[in-house]
């Protein structure tokens, strides 16, 4: 098991959100192996596209900010 940081644990939790959002398009009754090719890749790249942007955010959010 991998020790995320309270920041990973947030970004996730965003990018659950825009998975699910990709699932009510598939169909939450389509099971994994009746996924293809192209909805696994939408599903891969929804995730790590949200994670990033998730953490990008959080960290403009916990900068500090310059005095100039």
């Amino acid at each position: 098991m991998v020790d995320l940081t309270e920041e990973e644990r947030a970004a996730i939790t965003a990018t659950m959100k825009r998975v699910a959002l990709l699932m009510d398009e598939i169909g939450w009754a389509t099971s994994l192996a009746d996924l293809t090719e192209v909805q696994v890749r939408a599903l891969i790249e929804e995730a790590v596209e949200g994670f990033r942007e998730a953490m990008s955010d959080i960290a403009k959010a916990n900068a500090p900010e310059v005095p100039f």
